[in-house]
């Protein structure tokens, strides 16, 4: 099928030109910074190694779990039986008891607040029957985000062999979490401490104290992971997500992961280039009721750029010709690619905004005679 190249002209501001820094030197075995308002990756370092994830892991359990919720096969008040499996659980813990029910809304907060490995095998079971089986749903549900670098052994994160993952996974899971669950991500994983069962346990986040736009994601320990923090800070309306692995302390994982959220708040501009709805262009359209439909984007279309540099931006769209109707609104009917100094950003891929249902007999006719002379 052949392309025709349409050129899109993006008004810009010009703005001081600058040049992003190199970024921070971190205490770490592997990083990732990503804008997930553009979707961009700012900075990595063995970003695909595989590492344990220690309890990053609690992420993809909190991921079904807040699934099974908005498909309503568990609420919220529902009461779960705690096994003894669970119960004896080593490692961080919520301290449920054997034999005294607990709400499922008690155990996410005691597995995201609490990082409490009994709470995430009590989930597991219920979701599944047994945590074997809750991690071969894990496995399904990493495959089909893109983790092409994860295997999940357990609910946990505890020590196994086979149990793995890397930084661009990880960021991977906390950027979904994130954009199909921002109910429940807001109201857990912010929260700073819990109290269950006359105990009262902090949230190990120290950014959460540490800055005001921080609300989340998780930290993880083991001897062998080090110290783990995947840590989400919205200002304004960017939001930057960091993932670091294998750190040496607690206080030195949340100053390195500080020091990256920053660098990437200070030194990059995210740009918006078209609103949600708002149409790229005018695509010719063949054998269709109209001659033409507007292509654009279903939501914001936002690129990220070192501060200063948004003048330098180009775009192109590539669009899908020949464009034969019908056509379904959402239909991919071309592809936007941006540069910035002959550099590509990215390929996006342009839809219809509209419907445009078949010509009669004779327009179909028509325009399959023009289709033969082209």
């Amino acid at each position: 099928m052949l392309r025709s190249l349409l050129a899109v002209l993006l008004l810009i501001p010009a703005w001081a030109l600058a040049q992003a820094p190199q970024p921070p030197q971190l205490v770490g075995r592997a990083w990732v910074l990503a804008d997930l308002t553009s979707g961009q990756i700012l900075s990595a370092e063995r970003a695909d190694e595989r590492f344990e994830p220690a309890s990053l892991t609690k992420l993809m359990t909190a991921y079904l779990v807040f699934a099974a919720l908005k498909e309503r096969r568990i609420s919220l008040e529902q009461q779960v039986a705690v096994s003894e499996r669970a119960w004896r659980a080593p490692g961080s813990r919520m301290f449920v008891e054997p034999r005294r029910p607990v709400a499922v809304e008690d155990l996410i907060r005691g597995m995201v607040v609490q990082s409490g490995n009994d709470a995430c095998i009590a989930l597991a079971e219920l979701l599944a029957g047994s945590e074997q089986a809750f991690a071969a749903q894990m496995d399904r549900e990493a495959e089909r985000l893109g983790m092409k670098n994860t295997k999940f052994m357990n609910a946990t994160g505890l020590p196994d062999p086979q149990h793995y993952s890397t930084a661009r996974d990880l960021q991977l899971l906390a950027a979904a979490l994130i954009r199909d669950h921002p109910e429940p991500y807001a109201r857990y994983y912010s929260q700073r401490e819990y109290r269950y069962n006359g105990i009262t346990q902090v949230n190990r986040n120290r950014l959460l104290w540490l800055d005001a736009t921080v609300d989340g994601v998780k930290t993880g320990f083991t001897e062998a992971a080090g110290y783990c923090l995947i840590a989400s800070s919205k200002r304004g309306p960017r939001r930057l997500l960091s993932v670091l692995l294998g750190s040496t302390s607690e206080s030195t994982r949340a100053q390195e992961s500080q020091k990256l959220l920053n660098w990437g708040f200070q030194f990059f501009d995210a740009v918006r280039l078209y609103a949600g709805g708002a149409p790229v262009k005018e695509i010719e359209v063949f054998k269709g009721a109209r001659g033409t439909l507007k292509a654009g984007f279903r939501g914001e279309m936002v690129v990220t750029v070192p501060k200063g540099e948004a003048q330098r931006l180009k775009a192109e769209l590539l669009s899908l010709q020949p464009l034969v109707a019908p056509v379904a609104a959402g239909e991919r009917v071309g592809m936007l690619r941006v540069t910035l100094e002959g550099k590509p950003i990215g390929e996006y891929p342009v839809v219809a905004l509209e419907t445009v249902p078949p010509a009669g007999i004779f327009g179909r006719a028509w325009d399959t005679l023009r289709l033969w002379t082209r």
